[in-house]
């Protein structure tokens, strides 16, 4: 009969930090308050003095009842909110049409070889004509020059054709964004996949693409925050949005508060988004630091 040996019980020593440790966090946690309490002070005396100097103005009175009415406020913000809705959906469709046809152009841009000149001319062509035009401009000739030409079957409802103007400026930007992001893959990684028996196609599909999308994100969602901001201008075309709705207000009763209301509802929607951004940007750098991100 064979006798196993229980082996003998180790203690388990608990660790012990130094008093130079201690010291230094104790160090550290004093300087984190002391800066929290200085940053609290100097944000609170700075909104006392522009409290003050903006409410001791000469025109502040008139000012407050122009546009900063609770009466007018309250009146609008149902309204506002209700075109609210044709804005997000305007997010919601063109952000998606702007990111697919962004790819597109910035694949274009991208093909190697001769015979893909004529696709590269046009792409190019297409990123800096959209680019340069200012948006206000496209979108009057959109809304306003379609119409007017009177093709069979073309739509002319405002918010489809506002849309579609927004889409054609925005892809111009994002098809660049992407298309950094795509020049940005060190030419080793294409190398190992033609290596490995990838085609072209392949190699951008499974690759580059991956690897690219992944540098762009944070750009590409400040994209978007602007494209929330502008999907607002449909209201030159006559869409009942946001902003039409708080102008219709504002025309009938001479007061601006409805354009403040919808100003903040906007930025309301702006700031989740925008923190957004710099979490994933943060994350992203964080990745990268410790050599998770290719």
């Amino acid at each position: 009969m064979t006798l196993h040996k229980t082996p003998p019980v180790v203690g388990t020593d608990t660790y012990t930090p130094s008093e130079r440790r201690l010291a230094r966090e104790r160090h550290r946690r004093a300087r984190t308050r002391r800066a929290t309490a200085i940053a609290a002070t100097s944000t609170l005396v700075t909104g006392v003095v522009l409290y003050f100097l903006i409410t001791g103005s000469p025109g502040w009175q008139r000012t407050q009842e122009t546009f900063f009415s609770l009466h007018y406020a309250r009146e609008a913000l149902p309204k506002v909110l209700e075109g609210l809705w044709l804005n997000l959906r305007l997010l919601l469709m063109c952000g998606s049409a702007v990111l697919a046809l962004g790819l597109l152009l910035a694949v274009a841009r991208t093909l190697r070889g001769p015979v893909f000149f004529p696709i590269r001319a046009l792409a190019t062509a297409y990123t800096d004509f959209f680019r340069g035009l200012p948006l206000i401009i496209c979108l009057l000739m959109v809304v306003f020059g379609v119409p007017a030409l009177r093709l069979e079957g073309v739509t002319n409802d405002p918010v489809l054709l506002g849309g579609a103007a927004l889409v054609l400026t925005y892809s111009a930007y994002v098809a660049e964004v992407f298309r950094a992001g795509i020049e940005s893959v060190h030419p080793s990684q294409r190398a190992a996949a033609r290596s490995l028996g990838l085609s072209s196609g392949k190699t951008l599909r499974f690759v580059v693409l991956p690897q690219a999308v992944r540098r762009v994100v944070p750009p590409l969602l400040n994209d978007l925050v602007s494209l929330q901001k502008d999907t607002g201008l449909v209201s030159i075309a006559g869409a009942v949005d946001a902003v039409y709705a708080a102008q219709i207000i504002a025309s009938k009763d001479f007061n601006y508060t409805p354009y403040v209301v919808a100003g903040l509802v906007f930025v309301a929607l702006t700031i989740p988004m925008t923190r957004l951004t710099d979490w994933v940007t943060a994350r992203m750098d964080r990745r990268r630091a410790q050599g998770g991100l290719v």
